[in-house]
């Protein structure tokens, strides 16, 4: 019988402890830099190398981290922090950016790479594309079903690892700029505020606000009863989430997988039945089995087993709201909770939670004052009543594991040096203008210089031939696909170019596959591409490919990377900043890099049709923040109210060597007079004698591009939309 390796998260050294302790085959951590859990813990180099001493010495397994996107400035660190794992040796490096994948696999091909769920790997494609790039093992995308991993399985040998339990991301894997809008805090950076677990209110209309609901905070998932099946189906790898969790929650978890496991070829059932008594008070979320079943989005219940509106988004069990405060003999605040099911005692964790979700605070009970109406408890300052508390930890469920980590660390020395990343020299092709493909094409080159427009729709297609742009981009859908063979179309196909959608699940590589031929047939050999697998479906030379905002370059490595597949052209990903920007793409190269000008930003990607459970389309958070929910057949998506601009920047975009930009209409439907304001607005900025600062659009949103990423080390913004 196959046994799958059972992974657990070590967030903390505790945590590391506990998983070991419990029978986890092998942990994955992180360090202090460049790895998708910044928040957490973490570890230094010291613990680092003497957990993976220690670990190796007991047969067991440890990987590291390296699972976000790197700036180009970052490109020296980087280089320190792989050739330092290498001289480490450990068993393998979850990584996310095609950056990081080529520096290692030029630099130091000593090591074993996996792919991050952060890669959006969904489809047989995907793995085949990255196992062909020399990567061991797919960590797949979260929101599959159960027939399309064993669809995936079938038609791949790569290794698959999959998420079994813990919290869900409401974005697809990989697509949330969500809380990168906010702030910069990149989802990609590892820097996620959680966004998704915020407190909402819905507004019809722009007037008439109903209830506050945490909308887009999913439950957490458990697929614990699923095991066997996935054992059976071939899965190599179950992955536990939680390197935020405490070691309790990682022990608890870890040994009711196990257990499940280990008893694969004897009592499945009663196995499982233990595993969920583990489990019963674990202090998370409400369970769900997510997307495993199949798609939800039809039916309103459906959805509502994976996403609760009065779900609060923080975890812990509910202890009732404040009724009211006061000092404390000692000094400090009191607040008086009601006397409920559960009762906490001196010694455990609770967390209170502001009403407008403005603010989390965790304490340990250190004294209690019974009261007829409840119970005094601690509470931090600013909290009153109506503020929510939740149990989170108990002191009975403290345990003390063997410590992994040897208590004497001065054996372990290694650390990063200062070395400098060597120098890139541009593939083949790089910044020359892509000619057209294909016989009997006219001659020239496929991306002239000017704007593009995108749009989503067919329709929009006839509202872009009156602003003339170098070419229209439309949006490749189920819904637009297939209207591509009709004759009669506003714009034909050499003038147009069919951006793929980053969501690349196996029912739609399978659609791409039967219906590209008769696409290339007809004329259209202009596509972006937004994931892995996509690069696969053209053979060389038959189609020009721009490598999509969603493929994430953000540094030179990467994009050599990216023009070693065949992908001459890139589109600057949304959030970039002007300085990172121009380091990434030297002059010799500018004419090969689109710079979007204009977008409504997808800050949630959602793979389920949302329109059933929720009937609003504008709500707005706590702070500020205003947006809009867009819902339909292929999914449903979360926008921002005020647009993406950076149309005034035009001239100095120009005189700076870049000569492509995009404006994004992909978004809320528009009138046709917003079309040519928006296009005026650019040729106003862009004609000769115009001043070198244009005016902003009003009402729009500069997103990262002045200020950047958030640096924690920086003192960076510190959230809040920006100009």
């Amino acid at each position: 019988m196959h046994s799958p390796e059972l992974l657990a998260p070590a967030g903390s050294p505790e945590a590391l402890d506990a998983a070991i302790a419990e029978g986890a085959d092998a942990v994955y951590l992180g360090l202090k830099s460049f790895n998708a859990r910044m928040r957490s813990a973490n570890f230094t180099y010291a613990q680092a190398e003497g957990a993976l001493r220690s670990i190796h010495r007991m047969g067991r397994k440890l990987y590291v981290t390296v699972n976000t996107v790197f700036e180009d400035r970052e490109a020296d660190r980087i280089y320190q922090l792989l050739k330092y794992l290498a001289a480490l040796g450990p068993d393998g490096l979850i990584v996310q950016d095609f950056g990081v994948l080529k520096m290692a696999r030029d630099c130091f091909p000593s090591l074993k790479i996996h792919a991050s769920t952060q890669m959006n790997i969904a489809s047989s494609r995907g793995a085949n594309f990255l196992s062909k790039q020399g990567l061991s093992r797919v960590v797949l995308a979260r929101e599959l079903s159960l027939e399309e991993l064993r669809e995936i399985r079938s038609r791949t040998n790569m290794e698959m690892e999959i998420f079994v339990h813990g919290a869900l991301c409401m974005s697809a894997s990989g697509l949330c700029l969500f809380s990168s809008f906010l702030g910069g805090k990149s989802a990609n950076r590892g820097m996620c505020t959680q966004a998704c677990r915020r407190l909402y209110y819905p507004r019809e209309g722009q007037d008439a606000e109903g209830p506050g609901g945490y909308y887009f905070s999913p439950s957490d998932l458990q697929l614990l009863e699923a095991v066997p099946v996935l054992a059976d189906l071939g899965i190599n790898a179950f992955k536990i989430e939680g390197r935020m969790k405490s070691a309790e929650y990682v022990g608890a978890v870890v040994a009711a997988y196990r257990r499940v496991i280990d008893s694969l070829d004897g009592d499945r059932e009663g196995a499982i039945r233990e595993a969920q008594a583990i489990l019963h008070r674990d202090f998370a979320r409400k369970k769900t089995r997510f997307l495993f079943d199949g798609q939800a989005g039809v039916d309103g219940p459906a959805i509502h087993d994976w996403l609760d509106p009065e779900q609060a988004g923080g975890t812990g069990i509910p202890l009732g709201s404040v009724q009211k405060t006061r000092s404390g003999e000692a000094g400090g605040r009191l607040a008086l909770i009601g006397a409920g099911d559960t009762v906490p005692a001196v010694g455990d964790t609770v967390r209170f939670h502001r009403a407008d979700d403005s603010d989390r605070r965790s304490l340990k009970i250190k004294s209690l004052e019974p009261d007829r109406a409840g119970l005094w408890i601690p509470a931090p300052p600013g909290f009153e009543a109506g503020d929510p508390v939740y149990l989170i930890q108990t002191k009975a469920m403290s345990r003390r594991y063997p410590p992994v980590i040897p208590r004497e660390l001065g054996a372990f020395r290694r650390v990063p040096g200062r070395e400098r990343a060597p120098g890139l020299a541009p593939g083949p092709g790089a910044g020359k203008a892509a000619p057209v493909p294909g016989r009997g094409s006219r001659r020239g080159e496929a991306f002239p210089p000017g704007f593009y427009a995108a749009v989503s729709r067919i329709e929009d297609l006839y509202i872009l031939q009156s602003i003339r742009p170098a070419k229209a981009i439309l949006g490749y859908t189920s819904k637009t696909g297939p209207r591509l063979l009709d004759k009669g179309l506003p714009f034909g196909p050499g003038e147009m170019i069919l951006a793929l959608d980053p969501w690349f699940p196996e029912d739609s590589a399978k659609a791409l596959e039967r219906e590209l031929p008769a696409l290339l047939e007809r004329g259209y050999r202009q596509f972006i591409v937004n994931n892995p697998g996509q690069i696969s479906l053209f053979k060389p030379g038959e189609a020009a490919l721009i490598a999509g905002p969603w493929l994430y370059t953000f540094n030179r490595w990467s994009w050599e990377f990216i023009a070693s597949q065949g992908l001459d052209y890139t589109v600057s990903p949304l959030e970039n900043n002007r300085q990172n920007l121009e380091r990434t793409v030297p002059l010799e190269r500018r004419r090969a890099c689109f710079v979007p000008l204009f977008a409504w930003p997808p800050l949630f990607r959602i793979r389920s049709n949302l329109k059933e459970a929720y009937s609003f389309t504008f709500f707005r958070d706590g702070r500020e923040g205003r947006f809009r929910l867009i819902t339909g057949e292929d999914g449903s998506r979360v926008l921002p109210e005020r647009p993406f601009s950076i149309i005034d920047k035009a001239p100095f975009l120009e005189r700076a060597g870049f000569r492509r930009f995009i404006l994004d209409f992909s978004g809320p439907a528009l009138k046709k007079q917003d079309y040519r304001d928006i296009v005026e607005a650019l040729k106003t900025g862009a004609r000769p004698g115009a001043r070198p600062e244009a005016q902003p659009l009003p009402d729009t949103s500069r997103f990262n591009w002045k200020d950047g990423f958030y640096h924690e080390a920086e003192g960076g913004p510190q959230g809040g939309e920006r100009r």
